[in-house]
């Protein structure tokens, strides 16, 4: 239902704004539709990572690393994973969802997550180029 609304309302803003300015919407719906395409491959190449792991791993492996079952030692490998993967966020949350399906385990996914979005070690030289390394660290 929440779906619904949230594609409704973005249906009646694009009508009001095409109503208003058909040029200028019609420039934001091609930056848009190139935005797509740009990410758009690198998306699908973390959906098919994520599927061969999931379909040459035995769920039993991946439970018994990342999984609810691993307790502490989960976590902590969750963190190191994702200190040195980078992975977008808008491809990191659906995956994170399929291996929240997969093992349970809350604790390691969020490890997971945090550590992905946060500096990591593939990040940290460009972080530190930009923002300087006191900022990065």
């Amino acid at each position: 239902m929440f779906t619904l609304f949230l594609y409704s309302t973005a249906f009646i803003l694009l009508a009001v704004s095409w109503k208003r300015s058909r040029e200028k919407t019609r420039a934001a719906l091609r930056k848009a539709w190139g935005s797509c395409l740009g990410v758009l491959p690198l998306f699908l190449g973390i959906l098919l990572c994520m599927g061969l792991l999931l379909a040459f791993v035995d769920e039993s492996v991946i439970r018994q690393t990342v999984g609810r079952e691993s307790g502490f030692l989960g976590v902590v490998l969750s963190g190191i994973i994702g200190s040195v993967t980078l992975i977008p966020a808008f491809a990191a949350y659906p995956a994170a969802a399929e291996l929240l399906r997969v093992t349970g385990g809350y604790a390691q996914i969020t490890m997971l997550i945090t550590s992905l979005m946060l500096v990591g070690v593939a990040t940290l030289p460009l972080e530190c180029r930009f923002f300087g390394v006191r900022a990065a660290v």
